[in-house]
Order: C-alpha cells, then sequence, then structure tokens
C-alpha cells in the first residue's frame, strides 16, 4: 500500500548576489538615485563664501529647487544657483573633467552637499531681470529698479547697497545678481568689463534656493523679499 504523504519540498535555493558583486551595485545604484534627484528634484548646495552673508554662512547647506525654472523662470529677489561659466568665467577656465569612478563620487558628495561646488559655479540674489534698469544709487544711496528705490533688509550689517555707482539695461533672457554681502561679493558689478556684461543667461540658472536646513542653528525659509514681491506682481517677469 503505498504512502500518501507528500515527500517534504527541498528549500529554495538563494539567488543573493555574492557580497563582492552586489556592494558595487548598491552604491552605482544610489549614485544613480542620487543624480536623479539631483537633476530634476532638489540638490544640497554647500557654500563656500562669505559673498551672501548673513543669508548664507560658509559651510551651511541649502536646499535648491532644480525644477523652480524647468516650470518658472528666475524672479526678482530669488537666490539662485547658476553656472557662471562665459559670465563669471570664461570658459577657458571650465573644471577638466575627472574619470568616471571619480566623477560618480565627486557627484555623489555634491548630491548630498558634502562635498563643495566646482568653482564655475555660483550663488547669487536676483535683483534684474530682462528689461529691468538697475541703478546704484539714489540720494539715500538705495539701489534702485525701473525707478523704484529697494529697501534690502539682508544686507550684511554695515555695508552699503553698492559702493560701486552704476545704471545697467538687463537684456532679454539674461539677468543681473548679487550678493548680499556687497563688500565682499564678486557679482555682476565685478564682471561689467567682461564679453557678458555681468549678466547671467536665464538658462544657466541651475536652480533656486529654498531653505538652508543645516546646522540647526540656521534653519530658515528662503522667502521672496518685499520689494522683490510687489514688483514681480506689478511686472512679472518672463524669461
Amino acid at each position: 500500500m503505498t504512502s500518501d504523504v507528500a515527500a517534504p519540498s527541498k528549500k529554495k535555493e538563494s539567488r543573493s548576489l555574492p557580497l563582492w558583486l552586489e556592494l558595487p551595485l548598491v552604491i552605482i545604484v544610489a549614485v544613480l538615485l542620487a543624480f536623479l534627484v539631483k537633476t530634476f528634484l532638489v540638490q544640497i548646495f554647500y557654500i563656500p563664501s562669505g559673498s551672501m552673508e548673513n543669508t548664507l554662512l560658509v559651510g551651511d547647506r541649502v536646499a535648491v529647487n532644480r525644477l523652480a525654472y524647468r516650470l518658472g523662470v528666475p524672479q526678482r529677489g530669488d537666490v539662485i544657483v547658476f553656472d557662471g561659466i562665459d559670465s563669471f568665467v570664461p570658459a577657458s577656465q571650465a573644471p577638466p573633467s575627472e574619470g568616471p569612478i571619480a566623477s560618480l563620487f565627486t557627484e555623489l558628495g555634491r548630491t548630498v552637499g558634502i562635498v563643495p561646488p566646482p568653482d564655475t559655479v555660483f550663488v547669487k540674489r536676483v535683483i534684474g531681470v530682462g528689461g529691468d534698469t538697475v541703478s546704484c544709487c539714489d540720494r539715500r544711496g538705495r539701489l534702485t529698479v525701473n525707478g523704484t528705490a529697494i529697501d534690502e533688509p539682508y544686507l550684511y550689517p554695515g555695508n552699503e547697497p553698492s559702493d560701486t555707482h552704476f545704471t545697467v539695461e538687463v537684456p532679454p533672457g539674461k539677468l543681473w545678481v548679487m550678493g548680499d554681502h556687497r563688500a565682499a561679493s564678486a557679482d555682476s558689478r565685478s564682471h561689467m568689463g567682461d564679453p557678458g556684461g555681468g549678466f547671467v543667461p536665464v538658462d544657466r540658472a541651475l536652480g533656486r534656493a529654498v531653505a538652508v536646513i543645516w546646522p540647526r542653528s540656521q534653519w530658515q525659509v528662503l522667502s521672496v523679499p518685499a520689494w522683490a514681491e510687489q514688483l514681480n506682481q506689478e511686472d512679472p517677469p518672463t524669461g
């Protein structure tokens, strides 16, 4: 008489990869995911200089919205991160390309804010957009945008709005940018004699800085100043 009891089934063999192969794959996937997030969503940007003090301090980590200028255009008052090649930096000074492995780890470090940005990337505040006339200064020493004097509470204590007198008309598709620490910022004013006239092309804007996320003592949302909000409502930038 045969037995109806089924033979015990064998356990499925493990299909996990060996550690020497799994670890590199995990690293590559992590780098690719970080790259996708950085490219299309949010990047953590390391502040390398004092040109935006006291809004942004050296060593601050700032969240940068990479979608902001894919879906819209830079606005007056925005704190932006931009590629300065051909406006602030000659193309001949672009950093040399790294090898594929070094490049992967560098990009990962920059995405999470532990590696400083390249010397060709800058963070400044937008003062004027295409079609604006920006001038310094009125009788009270203030900047004017399209004839309207602007109050700038974010300026570094003791700084004047500008120690250089100028009047510029911002070409279409360009931006006039300045640091909040005016006495220590090599911004659009410093490049007026360059081929680009100190203006930053809109398509070089990498994203809008939206918040300081580290250190905790610096936590803040980077809001648009009152003067810019009013001008943006009256005369919306068109890019």
